[in-house]
């Protein structure tokens, strides 16, 4: 069974959505105990780390989580859920995330004539073959709504990047552990692909 964390913030019924189109069933759940049966794991999200960290608190997902992710079974971070993986984010102050993954995330910095935050179609720059990528072109387009990225510690774990007008992580791997900081659910037949991937694993 795949389960969607639900902390009331992310665009859920989407990534249903795209699981159920490559030939899963996934369920959207609020319950640290359903977590904790799961085969597979989904943390999703959009809007402010802050808010969706002190969600994950009071709710107890986040110790399901990173139980899941302890225990070796396939997760999956999107958008907003790749940045909770990590140890902090400057969003807004300085919030403690998740602490999965050591380093931080960081607003990219005001320049002339780059939009924040960096929204559209833009192309990966596959570094490691992540299973969450398989099958790929090595240049697949996604789509990104972000104005934050992770600045990962150990730059190893960084299996896709993309450019803002600098490189960025895009895809962060490690074991079990994916997480991507575009939206693989609008970001059509490469997106899907993605989805089936994790389904397969």
């Amino acid at each position: 069974m795949i389960v969607i964390i639900d902390y009331g913030m992310g665009n859920l019924r989407s990534v249903q959505k795209a699981i159920e189109a490559v030939g899963s069933a996934a369920e959207i759940t609020s319950d640290p105990d359903r977590v904790a049966i799961a085969s597979k794991v989904v943390l999703p999200g959009v809007g402010a780390f802050s808010d969706a960290m002190a969600e994950l608190r009071r709710s107890g997902l986040d110790q399901a989580f990173r139980e899941a992710v302890r225990s070796g079974k396939p997760c999956l971070g999107v958008c907003l859920g790749l940045q909770l993986l990590f140890d902090a984010s400057e969003e807004d102050g300085l919030h403690q995330g998740l602490g999965l993954i050591p380093g931080r995330i960081v607003r990219f910095p005001a320049r002339p004539g780059v939009k924040v935050p960096h929204m559209g179609w833009n192309t990966l720059r596959i570094l490691r073959p992540a299973p969450l990528l398989a099958g790929l072109d090595d240049q697949p387009s996604v789509y990104f709504v972000h104005s934050y990225y992770a600045v990962a510690t150990n730059p190893t774990i960084v299996a896709a990047e993309s450019d803002y007008p600098d490189p960025f992580p895009a895809v962060v791997w490690r074991d079990n552990l994916t997480a991507c900081q575009f939206h693989p659910e609008k970001s059509q037949s490469v997106g899907l692909r993605m989805y089936k991937n994790l389904v397969d694993q």
